[in-house]
């Protein structure tokens, strides 16, 4: 096998990667600060102030394979092993090669549009007013006050929604698109009590599924922040931030009403108290490693 189709093999392999990423982590947090409040035994205010990143309208994404430019790939010494200059025949060889995958690549682009359109409740990430159409969808539903697309799949928002317990909770949730990705989770227990989990805000854990979870990271957050350390790590540089992929930064913060009791949490520094109850506090960054979670006894 020629180096050229090894590099097709990896290139290949990265594409099956991002499909597999599709399927549980196409949002992902960047700069935000969030709250959910249980403000009594039947009601609760949940709020997500700052960036929400998808995948799907991104160039990350959005990246054509069937209409790419040939590129040469490096070749090297028999002997040594070190790169050096290709022959005109070596590289009329690896463009043939390149020529014969251009109907594969370009099938597997559609595939992968077809995939992503799915996943943005019908929206075709490659219309130019795809993003306009995701803040229409977003604008119509309670609770999001704020939506702007601030470029390349990064939307700032303010989102805020009071509501009572007798029901689960998640967010976000978005009319047409599947609920594989969840950054907060509510969920009710008899006897009054909730369980909170927040999947969304850790880069590694094993709730949302897809590339993530193969490999160790649980976002697509994690997957950037895995990226950029190893792309750091060839050039002897301190880990980054990937371009266009908005590193995972923020606050989360639980309220429990006084009366109510907290049963369970993984905090550092465990419950604050103060005049409206207790509060727990996490602090969120790329090396975040467990998704925030509690347990509270909120009625009887």
């Amino acid at each position: 096998m020629t180096m050229f189709s090894q590099m097709r093999l990896r290139a290949a392999a990265l594409l099956a990667g991002l499909a597999l990423a599709l399927g549980g982590c196409f949002m992902t947090p960047g700069k935000f600060t969030s709250e959910l409040a249980i403000t009594g035994p039947d009601s609760f205010t949940f709020t997500y102030e700052g960036e929400i990143f998808f995948l799907g309208l991104s160039k990350l994404a959005q990246m054509d394979a069937g209409k790419e430019e040939f590129t040469p790939s490096d070749c090297y010494s028999d002997e040594s092993f070190e790169t050096r200059d290709c022959t005109e025949e070596e590289i009329a060889a690896q463009r043939l090669e390149w020529e014969a995958g251009a109907e594969e690549r370009a099938e597997q682009a559609k595939k992968q549009a077809q995939q992503m359109a799915a996943l943005m409740g019908g929206i075709d990430p490659s219309d130019p007013k795809a993003a306009d159409e995701l803040v229409r969808i977003l604008q119509r539903q309670k609770g999001w006050e704020r939506v702007v697309h601030k470029g390349d799949g990064v939307f700032d928002v303010s989102y805020k929604i009071t509501g009572t317990m007798g029901h689960d909770f998640i967010f976000p949730l978005i009319e047409g698109f599947p609920t594989t990705n969840p950054f907060v989770q509510a969920y009710l227990r008899k006897g009054g009590q909730v369980r909170i989990n927040a999947p969304g805000f850790a880069v590694q854990n094993s709730e949302t599924g897809g590339l993530g979870t193969l490999l160790g990271a649980g976002s697509f957050a994690g997957l950037a922040a895995m990226g950029a350390a190893e792309e750091a790590a060839k050039n002897g540089e301190e880990a980054g931030a990937i371009p266009g992929v908005p590193q995972i930064d923020g606050t989360f913060t639980i309220r429990a009403a006084p009366g109510m009791r907290i049963l369970a949490n993984n905090t550092d520094e465990g419950p604050v108290a103060g005049t409206a109850g207790e509060a727990l506090v996490w602090q969120i960054n790329p090396r975040t490693a467990q998704a925030p979670t509690a347990l509270i006894a909120a009625g009887n």
